[in-house]
């Protein structure tokens, strides 16, 4: 499953590395003694943060692994005297997410723009728990209670994203047969049909779907992760069956942008793409 995390949205294999909760709860107090040393209530604190106040306190409270965005600005707001970055060098695991996995996933948490093409499994930005769920259920070898648990966590984190980050710009382009493939059962692809109608209606997402009967397709060479930083610069993502990896140079990253954008002309409009979805859901 890509992402690291559980299937395009983060599991991959049995990561024995998880992150110690009482370490993102230390971290977590931290950054509250030094906020409250400086005055500041979380809704004064999160827009110098340039974070929602709920990302905040997922934080503070050590339910959610801080960006390096944040704790640069945290550190700088804050006057903390290297205490808050310092702290965050001891938060290289993430629970639930794959170690190759990780930097993207740090990446992605700041990204102005993010450009997905799968046609393996849905995203796990756009899964629902169910379709989730029924992807670690038949992941081999099987997943104990705790490590599901922890991969669910990772991927309701992470879709946080979707919502709050109203100005980051995502494009999705996903296979018609993922669809049709009715993983999880009838009830399950209905629901993600549902979800995943819903939020290609939120302003910042772009949804298009490839038809199966596809005559010309610049994807033939697998799934497409692209981003780009509020620096703007552009990383891409490729992922394995047990690895993935982090793309900088130039020139790999401007071949994939560019059959990326190719498909972007050959996939089915927003429109189009929800209309099909629609009848799919109907027919299922």
């Amino acid at each position: 499953m890509t992402d690291g995390a559980g299937g395009t949205g983060g599991t991959t294999g049995a990561d024995g590395e998880p992150e110690p909760s009482d370490t993102l709860k230390a971290f977590g107090e931290v950054v509250k003694v030094f906020r409250k040393r400086a005055q500041l209530t979380q809704e004064e604190f999160a827009p110098r943060v340039q974070y929602s106040v709920p990302t905040v306190a997922s934080i503070e409270q050590g339910r959610r692994f801080p960006p390096p965005a944040f704790v640069d600005r945290a550190e700088d707001v804050l006057d903390a005297f290297g205490v808050i970055r310092a702290a965050a060098k001891h938060l290289s695991r993430r629970r639930g997410l794959a170690k190759w996995f990780r930097h993207w996933a740090q990446l992605e948490a700041d990204a102005a723009i993010l450009y997905t093409y799968e046609c393996r499994l849905i995203p796990g930005l756009l899964q629902t728990e169910a379709y989730a769920r029924a992807l670690f259920r038949d992941q081999l070898p099987p997943l104990g209670d705790e490590q599901i648990e922890a991969r669910m966590t990772a991927r309701a984190e992470r879709q946080a994203l979707l919502t709050e980050r109203p100005n980051t710009a995502y494009s999705f382009i996903l296979e018609e047969h993922l669809f049709r493939r009715h993983t999880g059962g009838v009830e399950v692809t209905r629901e993600l049909i549902d979800h995943i109608v819903g939020l290609a209606r939120r302003r910042n997402i772009e949804l298009q779907i490839m038809p199966q009967m596809q005559e010309h397709h610049a994807g033939l060479h697998g799934p497409i992760r692209l981003l780009e930083t509020p620096d703007h610069k552009w990383f891409a993502y490729s992922e394995g069956q047990e690895s993935g990896h982090l793309h900088s140079d130039p020139a790999v990253v401007s071949t994939l942008q560019m059959r990326y954008a190719r498909m972007r002309s050959q996939a089915l409009s927003l429109k189009e793409s929800t209309s099909l979805l629609e009848r799919t859901r109907g027919a299922v």
